[in-house]
């Protein structure tokens, strides 16, 4: 299978990674064994969480989906084999914080619930706005000369802090951002290519964008709005893409998938995965079948009326 490259980190994945924010929360820990095994005995080897990963759970402090792969990985003995990706920054209970001795103690953190020495690529989940951004950066260059990140990356950051976290990357000679991780997917579209679409290309940043089933919705398997809010984990944000347009793009994804003999969810990656700044899509899997069935968007080409029936299904 063909890795892309992360950026310019030096790191390199296959084109989906597996989005650990349902480990030690909708899938269990030996469900998430079965899923992390699956995914890597497939040639698949990216895995993304977060040190937030489930505290909206009740009960949940955080830490939970961290802990699971670390306690897989000790397992397995497939560390070799797979990129980490973890994020800091979103709120857990101090509110969102990217203050260097913040980074710094939540970065030991992690690494002690992963279980590893070195995380793949550290990546700043939420801005507070209020920390200067070569604060950050220096926080993750004490992290990258100590051996404890390799590669930096930024999630969730308004288009003018990103902008100006890479100025000051040039200009202090600190880590710059290598990837970025935005909400995008056939609905939410416009936001992404309008405000960072250009950012990546001209500076040849990896994008792995989250939400790329768009909560399940792609997938088809909500008949409607009704059928959507019965889903006591996804309905909530399901609902809201049930209006004229994601109705077109449901009817479009069907016909390309019915042609291609594939199924929507297949169809809905394999259109991020041939988008021209996009590195790989995160999505997450409960299920063995769901598992089987987004990993066989990375065998799915589509062509090029294909992504124009879709452009245009999903053209805001």
């Amino acid at each position: 299978m063909q890795h892309r490259p992360l950026g310019q980190s030096g790191l390199s994945i296959a084109p989906l990674m597996l989005g650990g924010n349902v480990f030690g929360w909708s899938a269990d820990e030996a469900t998430s064994f079965r899923l992390l095994d699956a995914f890597v005995d497939a040639g698949f080897n990216a895995i993304d969480t977060a040190d937030s990963y489930s505290r909206w759970v009740p009960g949940h402090t955080g830490g939970e989906s961290e802990t699971v792969i670390g306690h897989w990985l000790k397992k397995s003995g497939k560390r070799g084999k797979v990129v980490i990706a973890t994020k800091v920054g979103s709120d857990m209970g101090q509110g969102k914080c990217l203050k260097k001795d913040y980074i710094l103690k939540s970065a030991d953190g992690s690494l002690k619930r992963l279980g590893i020495e070195t995380i793949d690529l550290y990546q700043s989940h939420f801005d507070d706005e209020v920390t200067p951004v070569e604060e950050t950066l220096e926080a993750y260059a004490q992290l990258i000369k100590a051996g404890k990140v390799r590669a930096i990356g930024a999630s969730n950051l308004s288009p003018a802090r990103l902008k100006a976290s890479l100025e000051a990357s040039r200009t202090h000679s600190l880590p710059r951002y290598e990837t970025l991780q935005p909400k995008y997917n056939l609905h939410d579209r416009a936001v992404y290519e309008r405000d960072y679409a250009p950012i990546a290309a001209t500076e040849k940043i990896g994008v792995i964008p989250y939400y790329g089933l768009a909560a399940g919705f792609l997938t088809g398997k909500y008949g409607s709005k009704e059928d959507a809010e019965k889903s006591k984990t996804r309905g909530g944000t399901v609902k809201n893409y049930f209006d004229a347009r994601g109705l077109a793009i449901l009817k479009a994804l069907d016909e390309v998938a019915k042609a291609k003999s594939a199924t929507s969810a297949q169809v809905a990656l394999a259109w991020l995965m041939a988008r021209p700044t996009i590195t790989a899509p995160i999505a997450s899997a409960t299920s063995l079948t769901q598992l089987t069935d987004i990993l066989g968007a990375a065998q799915l080409t589509l062509s090029g009326a294909d992504i124009a029936a879709l452009d245009k299904a999903s053209a805001s």
